[in-house]
């Protein structure tokens, strides 16, 4: 099985500026992206799309292969799936073909070579397996504790059955943790989705759920990245 993953990278930034090259506990954010890439065991090969000079330049000091992406798709609005499929037609265009299609998003910087050779594997096992999400098992922030509200302020529960039971007895539900996404190439192509349906999921450890959208996030990232380092669980690095 031929596997290609690809890590996007663009340079600009809303919620945080520069944020793919952030520094964090000393290592730019996408050298994250890119440690788990090359630790990886069942990667064919993998490549930083990125429409940025600096960006290519760290990747470069990380010996990672870079595709200049086309400028269109460097904008705020910009779908990441047409960003995975220029990838893949400019290397279909050199003869190379892939079977299976991993996105590694540089803003869930917790995880390792480990886990993705354990989704490239659930696909090895089943070869008509459409897609694999990571996903983390979900407590206290769970729908039973969630309500919408009217306009009167008054509460209406998500999950009523559920409201008042206690942890130990809701169900468990689980959360897309933006770490690894993984779809057959050829249902990518056809679905334009990463989320194609007969998906499975991949349950990572709660206690690594990191996704940077604003300054916040990359603090908490940080602080928990020095903690799993220091007791030796986080082996991403």
């Amino acid at each position: 099985m031929k596997v290609l993953g690809v890590i996007p990278g663009r340079g600009g930034s809303k919620g945080v500026k520069g944020k793919n090259i952030r520094v964090v506990d000393g290592i730019p954010l996408i050298g994250y992206a890119i440690k788990t890439a090359s630790n990886s065991k069942k990667l064919t090969r993998y490549i930083i799309n990125t429409d940025s000079d600096e960006i290519e330049k760290i990747a470069h000091d990380f010996n990672a292969e870079v595709y200049r992406r086309n400028p269109e798709l460097g904008s705020d609005s910009a779908s990441i799936v047409p960003v995975i499929l220029e990838t893949i037609e400019a290397l279909e265009a050199k003869g190379e073909t892939f079977d299976v299609v991993i996105l590694l998003q540089v803003t869930s910087p917790i995880r390792n070579g480990q886990n993705v050779d354990e989704v490239i594997s659930m696909f090895e096992r089943d070869p008509e397996l459409s897609g694999v999400i990571s996903v983390v098992p979900m407590h206290d922030v769970h729908p039973a504790r969630m309500y919408r509200l009217d306009e009167s302020l008054n509460m209406n529960p998500l999950n009523p059955e559920w409201e008042t039971a206690r942890r130990q007895e809701i169900p468990p539900v689980y959360y897309r943790n933006g770490c690894i996404y993984a779809v057959q190439t050829e249902i990518l192509k056809k679905y334009k989705t990463l989320m194609p349906e007969g998906k499975k999921g991949y349950v990572m450890p709660v206690e690594w759920l990191a996704n940077i959208d604003d300054e916040r996030d990359l603090i908490i990232t940080e602080a928990l990245i020095k903690y799993l380092k220091g007791t030796g669980d986080f082996i991403g690095y």
